[in-house]
């Protein structure tokens, strides 16, 4: 499915019927795309779920525009704002990965009445301090130049050995060669766009307004220690909210742990998932 949202055509994958049924809204992390919860899909479809899951600015098949200003955070909270609406969603569970994740974050902050539920995954508020704020734009400005400078090809090999990543390593070559492909999918301009607009050192830190939340899950694997701290010292700052560390996982919990991951939503949702179809179910 493709939208025209403001000007800008945002494609998302659906699987059910958002306007009958209880639905998760899926956001990737920087370099991905709907495509990442493809083996997640089907068990939330178990779980009673509409699945709607969306190609962020500049990533996957979602158009890449020339305006700068359409990849910062606020732009991108106010498009998913418009597909919401579009799609008649009311209410629906907002489950972000890493950068997917600091986007629902702000979206639950700028529309809490749109989210039943907030699932943040290897996600952070931001950088706190300011100075370190500051060196982590630099950081990812020179990024995003030397994407536009020597390709998606090239950067798909940096971004996949760095140490963050490393326990998807021990993944199967097959999964391994797919994350890749998913990644040489994008282009060069929308991720170095994505980088200026959404990274962490281009948006504000909203630690402070953690309390405002209600309904929140944080994930994060055992073995991504970072994550980890930052997993449990926002959970203790939100009323009510569940930390769940998945053991054996890294960064990229429903890539390395989908049964875990899903189990655990499952857990929190209160739900029995359904048996999965053998025309869905995952190998």
């Amino acid at each position: 499915m493709n939208l025209d949202i403001r000007g800008v055509d945002y494609h998302l994958i659906t699987d059910g019927d958002p306007t009958t049924e209880p639905t998760v809204v899926l956001l990737h992390g920087f370099s991905g795309s709907s495509a990442d919860w493809a083996e997640i899909t089907p068990k939330l479809r178990a779980m009673g779920r509409a699945v709607v899951a969306v190609d962020l600015a500049g990533h996957g098949r979602s158009q890449t525009t020339d305006d700068p200003a359409r990849y910062s955070m606020a732009e991108t909270v106010r498009d998913l704002d418009a597909i919401a609406a579009h799609l008649g969603l009311t209410q629906a569970d907002w489950l972000g990965y890493s950068m997917g994740g600091r986007v629902a974050l702000h979206f639950a902050l700028t529309h809490p009445g749109r989210v039943r539920s907030l699932i943040l995954e290897s996600a952070s508020a931001g950088v706190e301090d300011a100075v370190s704020r500051e060196r982590r734009r630099h950081a990812d400005d020179a990024l995003a130049a030397r994407i536009e400078e020597r390709g998606v090809e090239w950067f798909a090999d940096y971004w996949g050995t760095l140490p963050l990543f490393e326990t998807q390593w021990e993944l199967p070559p097959a999964t391994l060669q797919a994350l890749r492909a998913r990644r040489l999918a994008n282009n060069r301009s929308g991720l170095a766009h994505s980088l200026r607009g959404m990274g962490q050192g281009a948006h504000t830190y909203v630690g402070s307004r953690l309390p405002e939340l209600r309904g929140t899950l944080f994930l994060a694997g055992e073995r991504d220690l970072k994550y980890v701290e930052v997993a449990r010292r926002a959970s203790s700052a939100v009323p009510g909210a569940r930390c769940v560390i998945v053991p054996g996982a890294g960064h990229t919990v429903h890539l390395e742990a989908p049964d875990a991951f899903s189990g655990t939503l499952a857990t929190y949702w209160n739900v029995t998932p359904a048996p999965e179809s053998a025309e869905t179910a995952t190998p």
